[in-house]
């Protein structure tokens, strides 16, 4: 058995859609766990405004988690289209 061009493209695409959802994911991983750790010590400095706190904290986590489904994308990309 024979290793051709078309195995090693397709075993490149597998490798780099695993990169790219393995290090693709750290990034939103952690900026959102900073982003809920830096709400609730605010919400526990000022509990009056817990409502606000909240709120900007979830666009700030939906903003942050757009890195990672960008990510998905190119990973599904490389495994469909590639």
């Amino acid at each position: 058995m024979a290793i051709e061009g078309t195995h090693i493209v397709q075993a490149a695409a597998f490798l780099g859609a695993g990169l790219s959802m393995g290090l693709g994911a750290i990034g939103p991983g952690v900026g959102e766990g900073l982003a809920a750790a830096k709400a609730c010590e605010a919400i526990g400095k000022n509990p009056m405004e817990a409502g606000l706190l909240t709120r900007t904290m979830l666009v700030g986590q939906a903003v942050s988690e757009s890195t990672g489904i960008y990510a998905l994308v190119i990973a599904l990309l490389l495994l469909f289209v590639v």
